[in-house]
């Protein structure tokens, strides 16, 4: 990646911090794998990501699964989205290059919970808007990327 969208990369942590031994382990593991040239910001709110980005080649999002997955139950499902849709306007316009990662959780079984569910329907919404807003679209399955759009 950074060689494709230059060496000075902004990395977006979307993960917020809590107890979860394992998602620390994870978040650990990420930190370690990062480039020495990136800069990191952890984002709940991404409203001052695009004037952080003014001073990086490339932004990288990851990921919109765990940003939907936090502010849904944060501020519910309207103002999940529509502050999603204000973050892709704003950067829509913007000269740096963004790349937003998530899962497309709504290729397996129903969830069982009505929580489950809902999740799923705002995080297919979420990337259904992401999709529309990019340039391109890739879909990565078995560790292959195939571009659909």
């Amino acid at each position: 990646m950074a060689g494709s969208l230059g060496g000075r990369v902004l990395y977006v942590a979307t993960a917020l911090p809590n107890d979860d031994p394992d998602l620390r382990r994870r978040v650990r593991v990420h930190q370690e794998r990062r480039p020495a040239a990136w800069g990191t910001v952890e984002a709940g709110d991404l409203t001052r990501v695009p004037e952080e980005a003014e001073h990086w080649d490339a932004v990288l999002l990851d990921s919109l699964t765990l940003w939907v997955s936090a502010q849904l139950y944060v501020v519910g499902e309207d103002e999940t989205l529509a502050g999603l849709g204000r973050f892709l306007e704003e950067i829509s316009a913007h000269g740096t290059p963004f790349v937003l990662v998530s899962d497309e959780v709504g290729l397996g079984v129903v969830p069982e919970s009505a929580e489950g569910r809902t999740f799923r329907d705002v995080l297919g919404a979420a990337n259904q808007r992401a999709a529309a807003a990019a340039e391109e679209v890739h879909l990565c399955v078995a560790g292959i990327g195939v571009r659909i759009k």
